[in-house]
């Protein structure tokens, strides 16, 4: 039955952030969010300091999860043929045949992407949009399912390059890997000292508990989430308080709006409910949204995070009862 697949997918998802756990601590925000990126087919871009644990965690999923997995350091000497692959000339059959790059992967860590010029991070942007990359005017299609995970730092600017908002819009979520509380940074250190190997993560314990049969499933299930047309009122409004507002520059387009519908569902389906509350959008509003507005220069001069705007928003726009 659909509804037996349905509960095996969940608990099989449930039993995946266990596994990650195992490798990275208190993060469960972020494994939370990447469970429903991968749910929605959805990318990930994860910010975050040097040494809070992004790599691994991309990491930890490739291991907990039945899925191939692909590592590319963007360095400001890539090419995008580096990324997507190219044709190579054999000698013996005096033929040129296509050689994949890492691009055709299920799980692809672009690590530091914003240390590569834009003329290769577009080179992600058929890939994440279509599922297909082009190459010599051939579209090719990339395997299912197909989920990028672009790793950036936040407080180093030299010899990088922002994202453009159109790539920034293609992220499902941004997750803000934070450094750890006292006490997670403690059982972090004690790990270590027990003898953890951040590069061998069987002897970790992590485990393949899920598979993409999970994910197709847990898919189908969210599909069947209800929303009701106030609680779609209450996205829409959320969406356009941001254009609206003073500090913002760019707002959330209609894109960002189903996007927080897609993620509100897929969280409330991991809760284990049929139904979509306001509490759902609230909660996926700021991994959702943060990354689609541009604040105005001023409020930027003045110290204003995007983060601080969302809660304001979301603070006044009225919740349907």
């Amino acid at each position: 039955m659909v509804t037996e697949k349905a509960e095996q997918a969940r608990s099989a998802l449930s039993a995946l952030r266990e596994e990650v756990a195992k490798a990275v601590v208190g993060q469960d925000p972020v494994v939370s969010g990447m469970v429903i990126a991968l749910l929605c087919r959805g990318h990930v871009l994860l910010e975050g300091v040097p040494g809070v644990a992004k790599t691994l965690l991309i990491r930890a999923f490739g291991a907990g999860l039945e899925v191939d997995s692909k590592r590319v350091q963007f360095t400001p000497d890539l090419m995008p043929g580096d990324v997507t692959g190219s044709l190579v000339y054999d000698a013996r059959t005096a033929e040129f045949s296509f050689s994949p790059g890492p691009v055709f992967t299920n799980l692809l860590l672009a690590d530091e992407i914003n240390r590569t010029p834009p003329k290769t991070q577009s080179a992600l942007l058929e890939a994440m949009q279509e599922r297909q990359v082009s190459v010599e005017g051939k579209p090719r299609p990339l395997p299912e399912p197909f989920v990028v995970a672009a790793t950036q730092n936040p407080v180093e600017y030299e010899g990088t390059y922002p994202l453009p908002e159109a790539q920034l819009d293609r992220f499902l979520l941004k997750l803000t890997v934070t450094v750890p509380e006292r006490d997670d940074e403690i059982t972090i250190l004690q790990r270590h000292a027990d003898g953890f190997d951040p590069g061998d993560l069987a002897a970790a314990g992590v485990e393949q508990v899920a598979s993409p049969a999970d994910l197709t499933a847990g898919r189908a299930a969210i599909q069947s989430v209800r929303i009701s047309p106030e609680v779609i009122g209450y996205i829409v409004d959320v969406c356009q308080a941001t254009r609206s507002s003073p500090s913002v520059q760019l707002g959330v387009s209609p894109r960002g709006a189903t996007a927080l519908l897609t993620t509100a569902r897929a969280w409330a389906w991991l809760s284990g409910r049929e139904f979509v509350t306001p509490d759902d959008v609230k909660a996926l509003a700021g991994p959702t949204l943060r990354h689609r507005m541009a604040l105005r220069p001023e409020a930027e001069m003045e110290g204003v995070a995007t983060d601080s705007v969302l809660e304001s928003i979301l603070a006044t726009v009225p919740v349907p009862r």
